[in-house]
């Protein structure tokens, strides 16, 4: 499909050039097979597994399809699409009600983490620390609790027609029942305070042990939250995935052959083959100079085939199942890229509306608790693991609600940030052009790609007895070479 010429065109200097002058791709030969009593499918199979034992890796670029509006293949689509996005949207609607449970559980720790500290205050040896946490422990106790007997607070006798206007700055001087009877007070105000002073030291110490409970209550429970809201990610991911695979492609709609009332198919596939250029092999088979090994810093090249397929079939129903045939055309083209090239050639691709959606879902849970990820430190964390930490050894209070995760999914998280970050150098920056050594070995690429994507084509037409050439040995491609190099041997 052209729109893959034109990506690679876009984010590959060298092909820019080669595109104003035509000469994109390096290498192209096309295969028509129509036959709609037969299948489709051994004919991709075919070649993809072809292409994985000739080239290398593999990978699926594109997968499209689009079916008649009045066929039976797009109504039971249809229904089994509906039925995905009702299963995320559930899910979804699950995240976010946990993500605000997880934003009132750390509100309500803070709070938790604000009291216990005047707490550990009014036991400080400073005394000017101990007496300000004790006062704040004396507002609290008369705004929350003493407040409750109405007109007999504090505070409303204090305020009152009673005239006990120093029971309150008494009550906030004093810190012991022995220290009552010391100060010049009315009796009448001894009385009423030295009962309230003793329940107010009697809920000094059970608060306490009832606040630092539920602090730890609350902790595990955040915990379980955190946890319970990564695993419902993972299970929305799979649901938007397979919705948005089974939601055909509106720009296929426009094509001719897709008529409204008749039974039709279209399919578009696009798979990548590329194997890495070896330069020390290449130095050994004397196709590139030994200097080459001692040059650092060069950047890795692919030989890159690129297999479009695009099928017109004609759906028919067998048992549970569709079998497609009709009309398939092979497109088979040769590039060579660098591994910047690709990486933006990739980004370029994934910009999708389903990789949006993926991205939301990744929004909701990874970056939102990474946000959160400084409150929880330190609500979680404590003086020792803060020692623990100076002393070299691993203490991350927020490490333990990751902690199903596996050394290899955080060395590919590791890889994805550091592909994140080069991508971003190379949108701001742009790709470096080729250098003298690199020009050699991209051309040794570019030659392997084109061998490699005539062999694709040139092997099935024989496997399957097709007319095909006699002799390909002599028409295999090779890189340019120079009359120095000639001269050297090299």
């Amino acid at each position: 499909m052209n729109e893959i010429d034109d990506i690679i065109a876009e984010v590959s200097p060298y092909y820019k050039k080669k595109k104003k002058l035509g000469n994109i791709p390096s290498g192209e030969s096309r295969l028509i097979y129509d036959s709609s009593s037969e299948t489709l499918e051994p004919l991709y199979f075919w070649i993809l597994d072809f292409a994985q034992k000739r080239v290398g890796k593999v990978e699926k670029l594109v997968d499209n399809f689009a079916s008649s509006p009045g066929s039976g293949h797009f109504s039971e689509l249809q229904g089994k699409s509906s039925q995905m996005q009702q299963e995320a949207s559930r899910v979804l609607g699950t995240i976010n009600n946990i993500l605000k449970g997880v934003l009132n559980l750390i509100y309500d720790l803070k709070e938790f983490k604000i009291r216990m500290s005047h707490y550990e205050q009014a036991e400080s040896k400073d005394k000017l620390k101990a007496e300000a946490g004790l006062l704040a422990l004396k507002q609290i106790w008369m705004d929350k609790v003493d407040m409750q007997r109405g007109q007999g607070s504090i505070n409303a006798l204090s305020s009152g027609n009673l005239n006990f206007v120093t029971l309150r700055d008494a009550f906030m001087t004093v810190s012991s029942l022995n220290e009552v009877d010391k100060i010049d007070l009315n009796e009448r105000v001894k009385r009423i305070l030295k009962p309230r002073l003793q329940e107010f030291l009697e809920w000094q110490k059970r608060s306490k042990a009832e606040l630092e409970k539920r602090f730890e209550i609350e902790k595990t429970y955040l915990k379980s939250q955190v946890e319970s809201l990564k695993l419902n990610a993972r299970w929305a991911k799979p649901y938007l995935r397979a919705a948005q695979q089974l939601t055909a492609n509106e720009k296929l709609y426009s094509n001719p052959a897709l008529v409204s009332v008749f039974n039709t198919i279209i399919l578009e596939l696009t798979l990548m083959a590329h194997s890495s250029v070896d330069v020390k092999q290449a130095i050994i088979a004397k196709i590139l100079p030994k200097e080459f090994g001692k040059i650092k810093k060069l950047r890795a090249y692919s030989a890159i085939s690129i297999i479009d397929f695009n099928f017109r079939g004609i759906p028919s129903k067998m048992g549970q199942h569709y079998l497609f045939g009709g009309k398939a055309e092979v497109t088979f083209k040769a590039y060579a890229l660098n591994e910047d090239e690709i990486a933006l050639f990739k980004d370029r691709l994934d910009d999708s509306d389903f990789n949006h959606a993926l991205k939301f879902v990744q929004g909701m849970t990874d970056e939102s608790l990474e946000q959160l990820k400084i409150d929880i430190d330190e609500l979680l964390g404590d003086e020792k693991e803060e020692k623990e930490k100076k002393e070299g050894k691993e203490s991350n209070p927020f490490s333990a609600l990751f902690s199903f995760k596996s050394k290899k999914e955080e060395n590919k998280e590791d890889k994805e940030e550091k592909l994140k970050k080069k991508i971003k150098e190379l949108k701001e920056k742009g790709i470096k052009p080729d250098s003298y050594a690199e020009k050699y070995i991209r051309n040794l690429a570019e030659a392997n790609a084109i061998n490699n994507s005539f062999d694709l084509y040139e092997v099935y037409k024989k496997s399957h007895g097709m007319a095909s050439f006699p002799y390909t040995v002599d028409a295999s491609h090779h890189a340019p070479t120079s009359e120095a190099e000639k001269f050297f041997g090299v």
